[in-house]
């Protein structure tokens, strides 16, 4: 069904992490740190809908990026399990960093197999979060993936040290996961069924489908809960509020605070729409848990 060698992780990770400059800088910075302790689980798969539409941000593996094809629909995207994927996370270990006036460009390798990185340096956030980053060091990087000089590559828009080595094997049971679910979907469209049937004890989960990039899909849950329309849009809100030209700009993200204030919605439903978005890998958070960024 699947590759085994798509998961394996050959030699294996360590659980050291490389001690240089770099860990003096992650100590120094309290906020950081705990931040990325908090983000460890919280890249998510892709969500599955009833089309090929791309979805948001997708965990995979470098072995199944280098068996991606060209979208026939749309040559700048990939299909990784029969979806158009544009937004990748990865997780892997740094080599051949490199570094000129406006980019920084670094390979990373996970096991199955490596890909070269490149990111844009455009203000001195960007050059603070890449001079943490050195050779020998685990890292999670996001990016769009894209067909550069003939071979893929990942512009990344965000790349952090790994500080929890449980990371590495969440991310690896994530593309398990996702592979899986997308798997099960192809089964049920090639048997004329694109959605699970209502009945007593599951319902329908309908989601926004519009400029948000939400499908329709179905799942089991238990018929007394109705409240799922509501909080779908407060997150479409959240959603959109971030996809703004004017948010989208801004580098280190938008404070969940002031989604709350423009929003006018309560921050306990804030807080619950940013976790739905990002299990979703519509949204990642940037220089710490309170500021957020729309991955699209």
């Amino acid at each position: 069904m699947f590759s085994s060698t798509q998961f394996d992780s050959g030699s294996g990770f360590t659980s050291s992490q490389t001690n240089d400059s770099s860990s003096a800088k992650l100590e120094s910075s309290d906020s950081k740190t705990e931040s990325a302790n908090l983000n460890c689980f919280q890249f998510a798969g892709t969500m599955i809908g009833t089309s090929r539409e791309s979805p948001g941000l997708v965990p995979v593996t470098v072995k199944q990026i280098s068996e991606a094809s060209h979208s026939g629909e749309e040559k700048a995207n990939f299909v990784i399990n029969d979806v158009d994927i544009t937004n990748v996370t990865i997780v892997g270990k740094v080599s051949e960093k490199a570094e000129r006036n406006t980019d920084i460009t670094f390979t990373v390798d996970d096991g199955t197999g490596t890909i070269g990185c490149k990111r844009w340096v455009n203000d001195t956030f960007d050059t603070k979060q890449m001079e943490e980053i050195q050779d020998g060091m685990y890292v999670r990087v996001n990016g769009h993936l894209k067909m550069f000089q003939s071979n893929k590559q990942i512009f990344a828009f965000s790349v952090r040290p790994v500080t929890n080595f449980d990371e590495i094997t969440f991310h690896f049971l994530e593309c398990i996961h996702d592979h899986l679910r997308n798997s099960k979907l192809q089964n049920l469209k090639g048997d004329g069924s694109t959605q699970l049937q209502t009945s007593d004890s599951i319902v329908k989960t309908p989601v926004q489908n519009g400029s948000s990039g939400y499908h329709t899909t179905s799942s089991a849950i238990p018929s007394e809960q109705h409240t799922v329309d509501v909080k779908k849009s407060c997150d479409e809100l959240v959603l959109d509020y971030l996809q703004l030209p004017s948010s989208v700009a801004k580098e280190r993200g938008i404070h969940r605070d002031e989604l709350s204030q423009q929003l006018k919605i309560p921050m306990e439903k804030i807080l619950d729409s940013i976790r739905s978005l990002e299990d979703e890998g519509l949204i990642y958070s940037t220089i710490d848990e309170f500021h957020f960024k729309s991955a699209a």
